[in-house]
């Protein structure tokens, strides 16, 4: 169980030399990209290698099925233990760019995309060790998770998927010490909350006119242990899973209304699902159902949401992705038909057609030996 700060290794030395500066041909291994005929979308995952941060990319057919078309240098290092946060891969929300963090070295990488190819077009200095992304109404704001600077750092997005630093400085968290899970904005782009694992804590803060974050305004206390994971249903109620450490078998998945002057009002409060170590969460698009990915049991959990932001458990063990699979982020297609959770036991992706009553018909295992290191700390997902 590598989610609990008892358990984890110790953070390894980050080197804070990132600079912004224009493409420049990847350094590593970098395949050609050969995208499939009828392609419907694609799939990316991050490495996390410490030598050399990769993405492997993966054209995705009608029927949810992957082929891995190419692999892709993101220019900076990964940590080789996994991220520990939700959010470290991210698509656009018109899928023309991609952004992954380097959190070794501190950088984000900007990639164009086309189908399933990609061209590195930007990398930058992302803060003391960037660990998660979020986007929203042309804004992107980082998650820095060092023990020195723990806290979000904002840029704007321009027309060309570029960032650009809003003010030069990391906006502190309410603890230093709170070991963040997540940062993401709210619908309408007007907030942002980061979860807090240690303390169980949930921050607020406010994005004025000019992009600037403000706080936190006020900081809650989670409904359960170790808030992780989190999503905005496009109602603006938050889902957030907890992974319920070091108590086995706890974790748990609440929900929250969250007002404009950062006022959580729980509507849900730790709805169980029997697993152990819950951290990554995924709202499908009709808002009907979520799912949670839990790395100590190696399953996925389903729940049902109704339209009050109530939810309750359909299966603890919706899918069974085997000992040692050690599931950690979870994607969602375009269309939300398909959901993908990145396999770190395995170096592997699973994917899943989600049916209408909620319950998950596996499509498959993938790209198992094509690039993933198994067991070594493959960190971020993105699909459409």
């Amino acid at each position: 169980m590598k989610h609990s700060f008892f358990l984890r290794a110790a953070l390894l030395p980050f080197m804070p030399n990132s600079i912004a500066n224009p493409f420049r041909p990847p350094p590593g291994h970098t395949s050609s990209c050969h995208p499939r005929s009828g392609e419907a979308g694609a799939v990316f995952a991050l490495t996390n290698a410490a030598d050399d941060n990769q993405v492997v990319a993966f054209s995705r057919d009608d029927a949810g099925k992957l082929t891995q078309t190419g692999i892709y240098s993101t220019g900076g290092q990964g940590q080789g233990v996994d991220f520990d946060t939700q959010g470290g891969l991210q698509l656009s929300d018109d899928n023309r760019f991609l952004y992954a963090v380097s959190p070794a070295d501190d950088k984000v990488s900007v990639f164009a995309v086309q189908g399933s190819c990609l061209t590195r077009i930007q990398d930058i200095y992302g803060g003391d060790q960037p660990l998660s992304i979020t986007l929203n109404n042309g804004l992107a704001y980082v998650l820095d998770g060092s023990v020195a600077t723990t806290g979000i750092r904002g840029f704007r997005v321009q027309s060309n998927g570029q960032l650009e630093p809003i003010g030069n400085s990391t906006i502190p968290l309410s603890t230093l010490i709170g070991v963040p899970g997540t940062v993401l904005f709210n619908p309408d782009g007007k907030n942002l909350i980061v979860t807090n694992k240690v303390g169980s804590t949930i921050d607020f803060f406010e994005v004025d006119g000019d992009g600037k974050a403000q706080g936190p305004v006020t900081t809650t206390a989670s409904s359960g242990n170790r808030p992780f994971g989190a999503f905005f249903r496009g109602d603006g109620v938050l889902f957030v899973v907890e992974s319920g450490l070091p108590i086995l078998t706890n974790a748990a998945v609440s929900t929250y209304d969250v007002g404009s002057t950062g006022a959580l009002s729980a509507i849900t409060k730790s709805e169980k699902n029997q697993q152990t170590d819950g951290c990554w969460i995924v709202v499908p698009s009709s808002g009907k159902f979520a799912y949670t990915a839990n790395f100590a049991s190696g399953t996925i959990s389903s729940y049902s949401a109704a339209t009050d932001g109530t939810v309750a458990l359909i299966d603890g063990i919706a899918a069974n992705q085997g000992n040692g699979s050690e599931p950690v982020d979870l994607a969602l297609s375009r269309d939300s038909k398909f959901m993908y959770n990145l396999l770190r036991g395995f170096g592997a992706i699973s994917g899943h057609q989600i049916q209408d009553d909620g319950s998950l018909k596996s499509v498959g295992v993938f790209g198992q030996g094509q690039g993933l290191p198994p067991d070594n700390g493959a960190s971020g997902l993105a699909a459409y």
